[in-house]
Formats: structure tokens, C-alpha cells, sequence
């Protein structure tokens, strides 16, 4: 892994790089999209056909009820438990995330209301490449559930008996055997087979984020989820622990990035030596190879002050202190989601501790966090105005429509005097 000074310029090349524009993903993507969004399931079949080496029709699509309920009898009865708990920790904390209505007086007889209402449909993208990610589906899934969504439609190239368990115990049972840019087209746009949803989510590839950022004008996305991003800041630790943890977000993708920031070139060299050691026992074919020696590295900073500046203007998918002063996690500004503590495993977070692990990227935590039950709802404001309420109003209101030069805003108030 390589050992690199955080200088200004370094800095600079690494906040650049990641924002550069893919081309060929979003040409690829466009492709598709506008095929399936002129052809409808022809296209779809057949771009599955050709992607996924999976042949389809009107009948075979969707996944039936008796296999997603057999799948559920051939997992192990350790899955299922483990399903239980980090289904139950994402619903506890889905529940907090939701919004509640309030109502509220601003002026005697003027009274704001804010409804909530969950969105009507959502598709759940479930990432099937080297295995289908069933923690996507019970991260999409279960904050849709507590928003009280009615329909929830997910999809999946290739869901193996572990995803489709999964389902069957969320009473997830429309469940499409699809994927990639073609899978988004399909979701956003309707065809015969797959009827159109509201709202998008869940991660992927980079053809499925340039598709799903191609629809949105047309159908809602949740947030731009990239290549994934680990970031490490620590002054000492356990190296062996500081090196499993970039090496587990590694495992994600070729293109996943994974960062120590310190201001030891002590704990930096420890931490290499056991990146090393620990590649080892990965299979070559494992895409932390690649990864973590293409765009992974330690980052020497020349004090802590500029390891936390650096970490904030980069605003990580993943960030871990190991320390626990509460000074330092007062300084963090940006990030998708924290691990405070040495025993905060990155991979607990994306499983089963129950915080959301469908996460910004790509410097978006700058602008806002990950998914929550927030993300499936819509907050609806009721405007309750009496006739007192309204004489309290309406001068102010006919001011203001005159300063912006709007005289049938000015009629519409001045009429009901």
C-alpha cells in the first residue's frame, strides 16, 4: 500500500480525480435507457440477455412466490438469525429517522400543518455481480416499511437463496430477476412486465449510477452512490485492526478507495506491513488487490489540525476514529457515517448495527447524509387561515406582491376584503 505525504497538491489531485466525469458509463448507460424506455420489455430481455447471460420473458421476470419462500427453507438457521438481528436494529433505527407531523399557530388564525405521507412506490436496486447483497435489500426494504410505503419492488440479476430469505421474511415478494442500467430504465419508466415506481434505491455499478442519474428528471433517486470510500484517521491504534478495515471496503471494488490519514509515520509503516500480510489470505481474484494498491494509500498529514481539515474537504462514504475524544468527533464535519471507537469494525455498519449503509460519495456527504426513513416519505404543510388570520396577513402579503411586481398576486388578496 502505498505511504504518501498529504501535501497541498496531493490533496488537490485526489478531491479532483474522483470527480471526474465518466463518459463511457453514462454513453453505455444512455444506451441503454433510451432503448428500454422506446422498446419496453423486448429491450429489457434482451440487454439482460446480453449483460447477464440471463434469458427472460413476461412469465420468468418476476420471481414467484413459492421459490423466494423455498429459498427461505434452504438457508442455515445461523443466516436466519442473524437476518433477525440486523433487521431489527435498522427498523429500531428507521424509527427514530422518521419525520412527525406537527401542528403549530405562527399569528392568531394562521395555523401550519405538517403532514406526513409515505411515498406510493419505491424500487429497491439490489447489486447481484460476484453475490447478490442481501444487506441492500433489508437497508432499502426496512426504512420503506416503517414509512409505510404500499408497494416496494426490488430487483436483481442474479438473487441466490440468501437474498430471496431474505425477502420472504421482509414479505418483499416482488422481486425481479434484473439488473444494471437496464433494470433502472425498466423502474423508472414502466414497461409491460415492470410498472414504473416513484422513487429509486440502492447502490451499483458505475452504469447503474450514470442510469439512475440519467432518469432522475423523471423519476426520483435517492443520492449519487459511487465507488465506495473508507477513510481511517488515527494517531495510533491497532495496526492489524486500522488494516482489516480498509481491506474490507477494498473488497467492495477495483475502484474502491480506501485512506489511512495520520500524522504518525510510525502507526503509517505498521499499517502497510499488515496490509500486506493480510492480502495473503485473499484469493487473488479478491478485488482488494487491485484496489487498495490503485486507489488506496496512507496519508501522512503534517500535523492532526491538517489530517481533520483533509478529512472533512474529502467527506468519506466511511470514516473511523479510534479514538474517543469527543474533541476530535466535534471537528468532523463531513461524512456519510462515523465509527467512533476502535471496536467500530466498518463492517458492523454495513450489516447489522442498524445505521443506513447506502451512503454518499464522491464529496456528497459535504451536502447531505445517508438514507434514512426521511428519504421514503414526503412532508406535506396544510396552511389553515381564518378570517382573522387572514386580516392579520394581508397587507403584508399585498406589499410584498407589489415589490415583485405581481398584480394578480395582489388581486387574489385584495379581492377577499
Amino acid at each position: 500500500m502505498r505511504i504518501l505525504n498529504l501535501t497541498p497538491a496531493l490533496t488537490k489531485k485526489l478531491l479532483v480525480g474522483r470527480r471526474l466525469h465518466d463518459a463511457e458509463a453514462e454513453r453505455v448507460a444512455r444506451k441503454i435507457v433510451t432503448d428500454v424506455r422506446k422498446r419496453g420489455d423486448s429491450s429489457l430481455f434482451f440487454w439482460t440477455k446480453k449483460l447477464d447471460s440471463v434469458t427472460l420473458n413476461a412469465q420468468t421476470i418476476w420471481i414467484s412466490q413459492k421459490e423466494i419462500r423455498g429459498a427461505a427453507r434452504r438457508v442455515s438457521p445461523q443466516f436466519l438469525h442473524a437476518l433477525r438481528q440486523a433487521a431489527r436494529n435498522i427498523r429500531r433505527v428507521a424509527e427514530q429517522q422518521l419525520p412527525i407531523e406537527w401542528s403549530l399557530e405562527v399569528e392568531p388564525g394562521v395555523k401550519i400543518r405538517q403532514l406526513v405521507r409515505p411515498i406510493e412506490s419505491i424500487g429497491c436496486y439490489i447489486p447481484g455481480g460476484r453475490s447478490s447483497l442481501v444487506s441492500t435489500l433489508l437497508m432499502t426494504a426496512i426504512p420503506a416499511q416503517v414509512a409505510g410505503v404500499p408497494r416496494i419492488a426490488a430487483v436483481c440479476a442474479k438473487p441466490n437463496d440468501e437474498l430471496l430469505a431474505a425477502a420472504n421474511f421482509l414479505g418483499v415478494f416482488e422481486m425481479a430477476r434484473i439488473g444494471g442500467a437496464q433494470a433502472i430504465a425498466a423502474l423508472a419508466y414502466g414497461t409491460k412486465s415492470v410498472a414504473r415506481v416513484e422513487k429509486l434505491f440502492g447502490p451499483g455499478n458505475k452504469y447503474v449510477t450514470a442510469a439512475k442519474q440519467l432518469v432522475s428528471a423523471d423519476c426520483a433517486i435517492d443520492l449519487p452512490a459511487g465507488p465506495t470510500e473508507a477513510v481511517v484517521l488515527a494517531e495510533r491504534g491497532n495496526p492489524a485492526w486500522i488494516a482489516a478495515d480498509l481491506l474490507a471496503q477494498a473488497e467492495h471494488a477495483p475502484d474502491a478507495a480506501s485512506f489511512l490519514v495520520t500524522a504518525s509515520r510510525k502507526l503509517a509503516n505498521e499499517v502497510a506491513a499488515q496490509v500486506v500480510a493480510q492480502l495473503r489470505a485473499l484469493p487473488q481474484t479478491n478485488p482488494a488487490h487491485r484496489s487498495i494498491r490503485s486507489a488506496g494509500a496512507i496519508l501522512i498529514a503534517s500535523s492532526r489540525a491538517a489530517a481533520c481539515e483533509f478529512v472533512n474537504h474529502f467527506a468519506p462514504e466511511h470514516l473511523s476514529l479510534l479514538s474517543q475524544t469527543s474533541s476530535l468527533l466535534r471537528q468532523m464535519s463531513s461524512s456519510g457515517t462515523i465509527f467512533f471507537g476502535p471496536y467500530g469494525a466498518q463492517p458492523l455498519g454495513d450489516y447489522i448495527s442498524g445505521s443506513n449503509h447506502v451512503l454518499p460519495t464522491a464529496g456528497w456527504a459535504r451536502r447531505r447524509g445517508g438514507l434514512s426513513a426521511a428519504d421514503f416519505v414526503k412532508c406535506i404543510s396544510v396552511q389553515t387561515i381564518s378570517r382573522s388570520g387572514f386580516a392579520r396577513l394581508a397587507d403584508g402579503a399585498e406589499i410584498l406582491a407589489a415589490a415583485e411586481s405581481m398584480p394578480a398576486h395582489r388581486q387574489a388578496v385584495r379581492i377577499r376584503r
